[in-house]
């Protein structure tokens, strides 16, 4: 993901259309991400880590109660592998951190129209 000048990978999960992380407390530190609107996705291939896409998608944040608050921290929830207070995770997410979903707006581009100059585009673009 890269926003606001830096760019940095993401433990995220996708839920329904958009890619929901949480940031905060004692998970992944993500500085600022609340003050953006829109961010851009950096989309890799699995297999080769290759940069095939970017996309813009704009930033939601999730508050407690909310209408995706249980789909989404229920899937972060079953899709973190080294949660360690798994039954109690989500009410500290209330407590500490924020939930946001980032929704694709459907702006893409594809590989061979991202810059290759710009550092984010390592190890290699697709081709």
């Amino acid at each position: 993901m890269s926003y606001a000048g830096h760019t940095q990978p993401l433990w995220h999960e996708w839920v329904g259309d958009a890619v929901c992380l949480v940031t905060g407390g004692t998970e992944q530190p993500l500085p600022g991400i609340t003050d953006q609107h829109v961010v851009t996705l950096m989309l890799r291939s699995k297999s080769t880590r290759a940069l095939v896409a970017e996309a813009e998608a704009l930033v939601e944040v999730v508050a407690p109660g909310s209408e995706h608050w249980d789909s989404v921290t229920t899937a972060l929830r079953t899709g973190r592998l080294n949660l360690g207070d798994k039954d109690h995770a989500v009410e500290r997410w209330s407590r500490e951190c924020i939930v946001i979903r980032l929704v694709p707006t459907g702006q893409v581009t594809v590989a061979g129209a991202i810059d290759s100059s710009i550092g984010h585009t390592a190890p290699l673009l697709s081709s």
